[in-house]
């Protein structure tokens, strides 16, 4: 089988591969705090006794995130927060492990949790807990405040803190929950990143996704007709296989 059917299907994988990422930033293009997802391919030697230097297979890379921020969306409701510059906000994972989010369109539920997107927000001593039918008020610096239910303005009490990050150079691993985490140390274990006291948000605003939606919909195109093109070059390698085999057959 001519090597060129091994390129060309490993470059039609990627490319299908490519097409999931793109179309999973297009759906997310109106989530609240999205961070695209990037994908990346690169060119390697086809290996084996009848490798050809002319013959290379793509494999994809290491696969990354666009942290670029997003629109600030001004909404006034007291319970929006945008966070600012490279601030994260801390959240309880599924798993009840540490992961941080953008994402600030937080909930009081039934029982009084402040939640994201359904997952418990972290304070200072784990998730927050606000009293019920309490009119909420959030600082700058992630400090909650409440006044309950016919009392005045005198009553303001702090009921918690939310716990904001800046992960700095060493960065974020998006997880397969769509939220983010440290790295890995040397011992493979995650551990969570300390509070930053000097991090900040902007109450009443929301910060949109930063998936541009015309850029991902050329990308979509552009990878369509990439695959097309692999497809077509192993359709052709068929046809060349069929040929020599006829030529073969009548010597």
């Amino acid at each position: 089988m001519d090597r060129i059917l091994y390129t060309a299907m490993s470059g039609a994988r990627q490319s299908m591969e490519q097409q999931s990422v793109v179309s999973h930033n297009l759906s997310n293009a109106s989530t609240t705090g999205f961070r695209a997802q990037l994908h990346a391919m690169r060119a390697v030697p086809v290996q084996g006794e009848a490798r050809l230097d002319t013959r290379a297979s793509v494999a994809a890379s290491t696969p990354g995130s666009d942290f670029s921020a997003g629109p600030m969306n001004h909404t006034g409701r007291a319970l929006d927060v945008a966070m600012q510059g490279d601030g994260w906000l801390a959240v309880q994972a599924a798993d009840g492990s540490e992961a941080y989010t953008r994402r600030g369109d937080l909930q009081v539920d039934g029982d009084g949790l402040l939640r994201s997107a359904g997952r418990p927000v972290l304070g200072e001593g784990g998730p927050i807990q606000v009293p019920l039918g309490a009119s909420l008020s959030m600082g700058s610096d992630g400090t909650l405040s409440a006044i309950g239910a016919g009392q005045d303005a005198d009553a303001l009490a702090m009921v918690g803190r939310l716990k904001l990050v800046s992960p700095g150079e060493a960065g974020l691993v998006r997880g397969d929950d769509g939220l983010f985490r440290a790295p890995p140390g040397e011992d493979g274990a995650v551990a969570p990143l300390p509070a930053d006291d000097q991090a900040r948000l902007v109450s009443g605003a929301l910060e949109g996704s930063n998936v541009s939606a015309v850029e991902t919909m050329v990308s979509m195109i552009d990878v369509a007709r990439r695959y097309e093109m692999q497809t077509k070059v192993m359709s052709t390698a068929d046809e060349n296989a069929q040929r020599a085999n006829r030529l073969l057959s009548m010597s």
